[in-house]
């Protein structure tokens, strides 16, 4: 098959929704125009040779924190967005919190609007916020083109008057019965207050500080009592629903008996869940330090056996940076030290090497939790999200036999710790292509700082 193709992608194993196959790529006009076995350049087309490579969506990072506006200092959209491209990522949903003001209503929107034109490498949309007092801003900001809404069950930490709070029952029930009226998606973090805030207070009291004293604090008892609230509200008011950075097996399956029950709910888990222990928390330091905490080894594989099942949905990076002092222990506890994992540009690698290549787990799975279920979720598809035919030309390249060791010297995000460096990977992004246009590679690195543009999601996620 010949055509007038801008680019021609060929001989990859290209990655479908159920299966592999060695398929060339044709593009046109951003998107995807043919596959086939031997599709023919035109005139004026740019060939590219993929062979013995992998082909994937590029990944559908649902939850990323970039911090603007004002807290640039921590990450902002260029930074965050060339690690996110330097990973496989194509698409990012930008959190409400850890910018000030946060997203919780449209003016603040308009900020983060005019602060990432221009300014990120890949395609984004912007999460808008539940917090106490603005249950009669949620509406407006649903039509403005927020991909859904977050709220926290838990104190979110920071400091300031502006900052991001946490909902109490009456905010979460009211916010819940808004959302639903208008189609809305509504995400949560879910660990209760009532029991973490206690369990630290005691701890700091009784001088209880280190690592394992952290994790106890935020038990997998306040993970599912959280859930399980939200999930009765959920039924109450008709909330479609998403729980992020679910971190326990147990949880998992509280979310799946709902799901079974006809609740409109989705389950996201992130990489560190899934490759980091309790053991690396007290290895690696703050470096690992989030919330909820890392988990055992032996939960650790009863989500992997989940994830084998069906039961996840989504991966999500949660790519919570901070600058390197805020990690530090010097003059600080590890309970005071900043919580979050920066880990945007190691999701398609962690993934492929602990699902694939250590698990035997089908590629074609893996993408649909990466890139097909998060842009279906959250009302991208069927733009995002897929290698098929009318589909934007977004893709992960993958070098499978390009080993490496991930260094500092790798990372592209505004402060290079993440929890994977020292960590050897099997395999390495080795391009990343929005929209047709190559915007990563490896010898070039970012090739098209600016090239990102805001989406519109569709709310109800058809």
């Amino acid at each position: 098959m010949s055509g007038t193709f801008d680019l021609l992608l060929k001989g990859g194993l290209v990655v479908l929704p159920d299966r592999e196959a060695q398929l060339d790529i044709g593009v046109k006009d951003g998107r995807i125009a043919a596959l086939g076995t031997d599709l023919a350049a035109g005139e004026g087309t740019t060939v590219v040779r993929a062979d013995g490579k992998w082909v994937l969506p590029g990944m559908v990072d649902t939850h990323v924190h970039l911090n603007e506006p004002n807290m640039g200092h921590w990450e902002g959209f260029a930074t965050g967005s060339a690690a996110l491209a330097a990973g496989g990522v194509t698409t990012y949903i930008d959190m409400p919190l850890n910018g000030l003001p946060p997203t919780v209503n449209v003016p603040a929107l308009r900020l983060k609007e005019a602060l990432a034109q221009g300014a990120s490498a890949v395609d984004y949309a912007f999460w808008g916020g539940l917090v106490p007092g603005n249950v009669g801003e949620l509406e407006a900001l649903g039509r403005e083109g927020v991909a859904a809404f977050k709220a926290f069950l838990s104190n979110p930490g920071g400091d300031g008057e502006e900052r991001f709070r946490e909902v109490d029952d009456v905010t979460l029930l009211e916010g819940m019965k808004a959302i639903a009226s208008f189609g809305g998606l509504l995400a949560l973090h879910a660990e209760s207050d009532a029991i973490t805030s206690r369990l630290a207070d005691e701890a700091a009291a009784a001088g209880r500080t280190g690592p394992r004293d952290f994790a106890a604090t935020r038990p997998i008892v306040a993970e599912l009592e959280a859930v399980g609230r939200a999930l009765l509200f959920a039924k109450t008011t008709g909330c479609r629903l998403h729980f992020v950075h679910i971190s326990s097996p147990e949880g998992v399956e509280l979310i799946d008996m709902a799901k079974r029950e006809g609740v409109d709910v989705t389950v996201e888990t992130c990489p560190h869940y899934l490759a980091l222990s309790e053991e690396d928390l007290v290895r690696l330091g703050p470096i690992a330090k989030c919330a909820p905490p890392l988990r055992d080894e032996e939960r650790i594989e009863r989500m992997w056996k989940q994830l084998a099942e069906g039961k996840l949905d989504v991966i999500g990076s949660d790519h919570s940076p901070s600058p390197e002092e805020l990690k530090s222990l010097e003059g600080r506890t590890f309970m005071q030290a900043w919580g979050g994992i920066a880990g945007a540009q190691s999701s398609v690698e962690v993934m492929l090497e602990e699902g694939h290549f250590r698990r035997g787990l089908p590629l074609p799975l893996l993408s649909r939790l990466l890139s097909t279920q998060p842009a279906k979720r959250f009302g991208l598809y069927p733009r995002k999200g897929e290698i098929a035919v009318g589909f934007d030309a977004d893709f992960a390249v993958v070098d499978p036999g390009a080993g490496y060791t991930l260094t500092k010297e790798h990372l592209l995000q505004r402060h290079p710790i993440s929890p994977y460096a020292g960590r050897t990977f099997s395999c390495r992004v080795s391009s990343t292509w929005v929209r047709g246009c190559k915007v990563y590679s490896i010898e070039e690195g970012v090739r098209l700082p600016g090239h990102g543009i805001p989406l519109s999601p569709n709310p109800l996620g058809r």
